[in-house]
């Protein structure tokens, strides 16, 4: 029989530790209710400028809230968390922290801070968030860290992700979908943060729509599936049916070649910011904010050495009105 447990947000930790004190002990097919702060530790509010953005303390980011330890759960086993509901606070935020911070795949080309802070109340009920009249955004809420304990004893920063999962920011696990992760400690000791209302594939500019989150899960531990050495994930219906619906107007993509993976990431990048300012209208910063959210860098090819192709493409049903319709 599978119980309810609340964990608050004052339980945070910024170290995956497998020394940590559990702050709940649950059953297998438990469900698990969590408050998470934001990525940036609940820094930025609705009210924030961009100077707050300039001053913040990096070394507090990605908190995760946690551990929880699930009773049967060994080392050689899978913890499958399915993801029942998430929900957003009113308001997220993007931001482009300053050059210093060498933060963003394009962090050198962007020395200036940038926020944008984003009404997530307004058209909740409709699905989507607005980037600027004429650009809206859909809301698909995730978290980008899910996580548990390392094997090895000592303390791993959240901001990476690992084999156990952290910080993985996959935007494919929403409401309905499954992640399994490998056990390396008894008890598992689960925990998770980094509530996100909407990013793209690369979370380019370094943040997406951050937003503290209310999150429910359900945790259950799986026997014999050794297959399972790092993140897995199962997506939802609904996700499936969202990308289906936000490729009916096709994609604009940019292309990157260069023997450097990262290179060719960060050239696709730049053409598909190169066609926001030339083709819609926009400025680089808004391009660059646009793309963390919205388009997505994939591995177009990976085979014909010396180069590799990466696309950055934009789905084009996010414009939905005039001047960029």
């Amino acid at each position: 029989m599978s119980h309810s447990f609340h964990v608050h947000k004052t339980n945070s930790h910024l170290k995956w530790d497998n020394s940590l004190k559990p702050v709940l002990t649950v059953s297998s097919g438990s469900t698990i209710s969590f408050d998470l702060l934001d990525g940036g530790g609940n820094q930025l509010t609705e009210t924030s400028s961009v100077t707050d953005v300039g001053n913040i303390n990096l070394s507090i980011a990605d908190p995760a809230i946690g551990p929880v330890f699930i009773t049967s759960a060994d080392p050689g086993d899978v913890l499958k968390i399915e993801f029942l509901d998430l929900k957003t606070a009113s308001f997220g935020w993007t931001a482009i922290f300053p050059g210093s911070f060498a933060f963003g795949l394009l962090a050198d080309e962007f020395p200036d801070a940038q926020i944008k802070i984003w009404d997530l109340e307004t058209h909740r009920e409709d699905g989507y968030t607005v980037f600027k009249e004429g650009i809206h955004i859909p809301i698909r809420p995730f978290l980008g860290v899910v996580g548990l304990a390392h094997e090895a004893k000592g303390q791993f920063s959240t901001i990476p992700p690992y084999e156990t999962g952290g910080n993985i920011d996959c935007k494919h696990i929403t409401v309905g979908s499954t992640l399994y992760l490998p056990v390396k400690v008894p008890g598992a000791l689960f925990s998770c943060g980094d509530g996100h209302a909407a990013q793209g594939d690369g979370e380019v500019c370094g943040t997406a729509i951050e937003t503290p989150m209310k999150a429910t899960v359900r945790l259950t531990v799986e026997k014999g599936k050794d297959w399972v050495t790092s993140p897995h994930y199962l997506t939802s219906k609904e996700h499936s049916t969202h990308h289906a619906m936000m490729g009916s107007k096709g994609e604009y993509a940019a292309l990157g070649i260069d023997p450097d993976l990262r290179e060719a990431s960060r050239k696709a990048l730049r053409g598909l910011i190169a066609w926001l300012v030339g083709e819609k209208g926009l400025t680089r910063v808004e391009s660059y904010m646009l793309a963390s959210v919205a388009a997505d860098l994939k591995i177009a090819e990976a085979v014909d050495m010396p180069n590799y192709a990466v696309a950055c493409s934009l789905p084009l049903s996010i414009f939905v009105g005039p001047p960029y319709a």
